[in-house]
């Protein structure tokens, strides 16, 4: 077996944790784990074979500045889209771009990094695998195996 780094974890310099906890909670993650300090220092969160970590910044986030996005999918767009927007949080309407056509929006979280929503069920999934062929699903499993 051969050593590999694995369950890449993006970690975030964010002004309020508590506030990114909150947004994040939102789209569907669970907070696993925090310093437990107050105000936080750090926090861990987890949804759906996902993950998102925060750090405390000392100086100012400027969004503008930052190179990440974050790209999240999800079986129900419309219904998330619509859970968003009932707790507050702007969102734009559902855009229908030709790498994901069935649908993608963009939102902003507290601090203004983009976060990137595209619609992905079982049939994007079915078309996807059949797009990659045997092969790579194959090399794929032995990633896993290895």
């Amino acid at each position: 077996m051969n050593p590999k780094a694995g369950y890449s974890t993006p970690l975030l310099h964010v002004a309020a944790i508590e506030k990114s906890i909150e947004f994040y909670e939102r789209l569907g993650f669970t907070t696993i784990d925090t310093d437990r300090t107050k105000p936080l220092g750090w926090a861990r969160l987890h949804c759906e074979g996902g993950a998102v970590m925060f750090v405390r910044t000392e100086e100012p986030v400027k969004a503008s500045a930052q190179s990440v996005l974050l790209y999240m999918y999800t079986p129900d767009l419309i219904g998330l889209r619509e859970r968003l927007l009932a707790s507050g949080v702007k969102v734009p309407a559902i855009g229908y771009p030709g790498y994901m056509p069935s649908g993608e929006l963009c939102v902003a979280d507290p601090d203004g990094y983009t976060i990137l929503i595209g619609h992905w069920g079982k049939s994007e999934h079915e078309a996807w695998e059949k797009r990659i062929g045997a092969k790579a699903l194959q090399a794929l499993a032995a990633l896993r195996a290895s």
